[in-house]
């Protein structure tokens, strides 16, 4: 048992010495060094990329296709528009078209006792409801999963309504 233990490691241990001694004897010594740019130039190539007033469009950008009329940054411009125009009764605090995060005050709605606080995402170009993200609290907490529901619900029903209305134009 105890020598086929030394056989053993004496193996593992002569293969990793044989691998790792492989590339000593198939060299090639006349080969030319590889030459890298300075440093100088890559910073000089990256500044030329960074520069804001680098022409970033050609004569060929005017026939490609075009994204859709339809986003406000990477939102959906009707939904987007739909939040702002269902929740006018909050006082809007924040607003990013570019994240597509909208943030509100605490307000009543028309007609009701209690205050909300809503923020809004919304986090893509589509018109559907996975477009859509609503947190609403109350000054106990978080308002209940029905009524973000029907606060969703209605948001999305007026963005239908918007866009229907722009398809008419």
């Amino acid at each position: 048992m105890e020598m086929t233990r030394f056989r053993t490691g004496f193996a593992v241990v002569f293969v990793a010495a044989f691998v790792s001694g492989c590339g000593i004897f198939g060299g090639n010594s006349n080969r030319e060094p590889v030459e890298t740019r300075p440093a100088s130039e890559i910073m000089d190539e990256i500044q030329e990329e960074r520069r804001p007033n680098r022409a970033q469009t050609t004569l060929f950008d005017y026939f490609r296709s075009r994204n859709d009329a339809g986003q406000v940054g990477a939102v959906n411009k009707y939904i987007w528009n739909a939040a702002l125009e269902t929740l006018d009764f909050l006082p809007v605090q924040s607003v990013d078209p570019f994240t597509g995060v909208i943030t509100t005050g605490f307000g009543t709605p028309p007609g009701g006792g209690r205050a909300y606080r809503a923020t809004i995402l919304v986090n893509d170009p589509a018109l559907d409801a996975r477009s859509l993200n609503v947190a609403l609290m109350t000054r106990s907490g978080p308002a209940s999963a029905s009524t973000v529901r029907a606060v969703e619900d209605a948001i999305l029903s007026r963005a239908r309504q918007l866009r229907q209305q722009d398809s008419r134009l």
